[in-house]
């Protein structure tokens, strides 16, 4: 073998021959494009829930407003319709309390009839959950009943509701329409003075 022929393979062994320092830099490089695979991964991971967490909380939003519109859209209309059951209730009592009319012998068929609509009303109020707040021996609360007058009674707590003036309505968990009422209070701490006084002379 010629000498020129030696050193050429010499030569290719050389190069084919991996410097320690090149395997070092190559195996780094291999690392930092593995670490920027799994990187991207978790990146895109951290997307993909975020956007899976804001259709979630989109789908639950339109969710609610679809309950709420069909819960409440006929809130107005429901508010409304108690005007109709109420002028059949004075309806009723204005006949009741006629003088020329309570001698009419068909009277009490004509009550009889206004009763069966108030009671198909209230029937289809039901159905569509409005109901009646009641108020008998209940103590006054803000939130379901508006006071129209205070009356001084001994016998009962103060706030206690005595008369219904006008029934007050729910709408499922929303208040449609308050209760107005009569409370009781004690009698006033001057009224008493005045009380005692009068009973001095």
């Amino acid at each position: 073998m010629s000498k020129e022929k030696k050193e050429e393979n010499i030569n290719k062994t050389e190069h084919s021959i991996e410097k320690p320092e090149e395997k070092d830099a190559k195996d780094s490089i291999d690392e930092k494009k593995e670490k920027t695979i799994e990187e991207k991964l978790k990146e895109s991971e951290e997307k993909f829930l975020r956007s899976l967490a804001e259709i979630e909380n989109q789908r639950r939003r339109f969710e609610k407003e679809i309950k709420d519109a069909f819960e409440f859209g006929s809130f107005n209309f429901a508010k409304e319709s108690l005007a109709i059951l109420d002028n059949l209730q004075r309806a009723k009592e204005a006949i009741k309390n006629d003088e020329k009319l309570k001698k009419n012998d068909d009277l009490d068929r004509f009550l009889e009839n206004i009763t069966i609509i108030e009671k198909d009303l209230i029937s289809i109020f039901e159905k569509n959950r409005i109901k009646k707040i009641e108020v008998k021996q209940k103590k006054f609360n803000p939130n379901f009943h508006q006071a129209m007058s205070e009356i001084e009674d001994e016998n009962k707590d103060a706030g206690t509701i005595l008369h219904e003036i006008q029934a007050g309505y729910m709408l499922g968990d929303r208040l449609l329409r308050p209760s107005l009422v009569s409370v009781s209070k004690k009698k006033s701490s001057k009224d008493q003075e005045n009380i005692d006084k009068k009973g001095e002379k």
